[in-house]
């Protein structure tokens, strides 16, 4: 397949085969730097490796080309600030050259967004991520007082940690659930008991306690409800 051969060039030649020495010259010289020409030959070379098909030499060239318009254009817009942004938005651009190629190839299509089975699983999960976090912050409003009276815990705590752990052990909850391993259910429960409750533990304050207990079964309990549901219907 065209698509996992474009992936796997990919692979290689931005994180396995690029020296932390190539990105930092990259970064101090830009276009004058000799290694993001190394990185773009190696990139051609690479997927002309992979394809190993001389009637597709233009792959090879459309990958290259795009490689090296979306890097320099990395490098001069990067900054401290936008660093961590650009590297996601480079290689969802990236990714997006390799989806168009294979799509010419008809190897992708998008016939599964019409699919009902899909669109069901895209729901629920999407329900488990911003929207299941803002219904328990409403559920939870009357005792968020007690989150600032003990502000001075949470001063270690990086910023929207919380909302983002939630998320994600929703989104593993609900998946264990619907490939119907449940004991993975129970081993998030128990890894978070550990991480989690200790430290407030530690802390000796019984009502932040609660209110993180009653906000984690709150989340927990909706994931598993919205697996369930998915599973029944």
């Amino acid at each position: 397949m065209i698509f996992l051969k474009l992936i796997l060039a990919h692979l290689f030649g931005d994180f396995l085969f690029q020296p932390d020495k190539w990105v930092l010259d990259k970064e101090q010289k830009k276009i004058k730097s000799k290694y993001l020409y190394f990185h773009i030959l190696l990139h051609v070379f690479l997927v002309f490796i992979f394809l190993w098909d001389l009637s597709l030499w233009y792959i090879p060239l459309i990958i290259g080309v795009s490689h090296y318009l979306i890097d320099i254009s990395k490098l001069y817009f990067q900054s401290k600030k936008t660093k961590r942004w650009l590297f996601f938005i480079d290689q969802f651009l990236h990714l997006s050259v390799i989806i168009v190629i294979s799509t010419y190839f008809k190897e992708i299509d998008f016939n599964f967004l019409n699919n009902p089975i899909f669109l069901k699983y895209l729901v629920a999960a999407v329900f488990l991520t911003v929207p299941t976090s803002i219904f328990i912050k409403n559920l939870l409003a009357a005792w968020s007082p007690i989150v600032i009276e003990h502000s001075k815990i949470q001063t270690d705590s990086l910023v929207n940690a919380g909302k983002y752990i939630g998320i994600l052990e929703r989104l593993l909850v609900f998946t264990f659930i619907i490939i119907n391993h449940w004991e993975g259910v129970g081993f998030m429960i128990a890894a978070k008991s550990v991480f989690r409750f200790s430290d407030l533990a530690e802390a000796k304050q019984r009502k932040l306690t609660e209110y993180v207990l009653i906000g984690t079964l709150l989340s927990f309990g909706i994931a598993v409800i919205t697996g369930i549901i998915v599973n029944i219907f």
